[in-house]
């Protein structure tokens, strides 16, 4: 069974390098569990060249028919190994946004680690998008529209999302006075200068309706709290997440502007592979963080 799990991994992670460093297990090591693997089938599950390893058609249907099977194998030692009421225990691969997984799911998990004392936790907190099944995760959160249709999804939050500057730019430039007035202000923009950034809005017109523009700036960051520092610092206008901007807004760093047409809201929502079994542990996670961020999310809360 264990050169079978080697293999499911290689194809999760997308390559031996890869998959080797999340078994911890040196590359020679599973390549040899893979061969033989392969020996015992009499057939070749995988192409090896310098560029890595490509998936044979013999490949992608045992590794189709085995995903189920080990599924089945891990649901079968979940029901023999007690109750819902017998403690969790192994393993559990979590994916996150940066500051949304350090201000608000961290403690969550380290909370949920205690109470369990038989798992095992590995938190990566990354803003890029990250493979969920290709990364081998058990559980992923992700902020906003969901476009990956082999995700389970469940919505643990909504996330609104405010436009705001500092009373001192303010000052300095006024504010504007209505969504197209944006475009006559800098605007700290997320992501990279070469693709032009768009803000979209909910208009008071029509309930439901979306009204986008695109905005300028001088100012390109990739991470949601240094776009609020730089508000902070006066650089311009900021569309952030309420879970972000809050402890700012509160204490008068910053300030909101366009109460009545705030950019359109995210959805946070917990994303974990369709194809594998949903282990007991990970069932129970996602039912701890839906119950938590039930009714008015902690970062909404005065």
């Amino acid at each position: 069974m264990g050169d079978i799990r080697a293999f499911l991994q290689v194809v999760d992670s997308g390559g031996i390098s890869a998959a080797a460093t999340r078994m911890s297990v040196s590359k020679s090591i599973l390549s040899s569990r893979v061969s033989r693997l392969e020996r015992a089938l009499g057939t070749k599950l995988l192409h090896r060249s310098q560029r890595g390893v490509a998936v044979t058609d013999a490949g992608q249907r045992f590794y189709a028919r085995m995903t189920e099977v080990v599924s089945r194998l891990q649901q079968a030692v979940d029901e023999v190994a007690g109750s819902d009421d017998a403690a969790l225990s192994g393993s559990l691969r979590i994916t996150a946004p940066m500051t949304f997984g350090t201000a608000y799911l961290g403690p969550l998990l380290f909370r949920f680690m205690q109470e369990h004392p038989l798992l095992e936790l590995t938190l990566e907190c990354d803003d890029r998008h990250v493979d969920i099944l290709g990364g081998g995760y058990d559980l992923g959160v992700r902020i906003g529209r969901l476009t990956d249709s082999s995700l389970m999804a469940r919505r643990l939050a909504p996330s609104a999302r405010v436009l705001c500057c500092s009373p001192a730019y303010i000052d300095r430039h006024g504010a504007p006075a209505s969504i197209n007035a944006i475009q006559e202000h800098q605007c700290i923009c997320y992501g990279s200068a070469s693709v032009a950034p768009y803000w979209q809005f909910e208009t008071a017109e029509r309930a439901g309706a979306v009204e986008q523009i695109v905005v300028r700036g001088r100012t390109h960051l990739n991470n949601g709290e240094s776009m609020r520092d730089a508000a902070i610092a006066g650089l311009g206008l900021a569309v952030l997440p309420l879970f972000i901007a809050a402890p700012a807004l509160r204490d008068g760093r910053l300030v909101t502007l366009l109460a009545k047409t705030p950019p359109s809201a995210d959805t946070i929502h917990a994303v974990y592979p369709q194809t594998r079994y949903v282990s007991r542990a990970v069932r129970a996670l996602i039912d701890m963080l839906a119950a938590s961020f039930r009714g008015v999310p902690p970062w909404a809360r005065r």
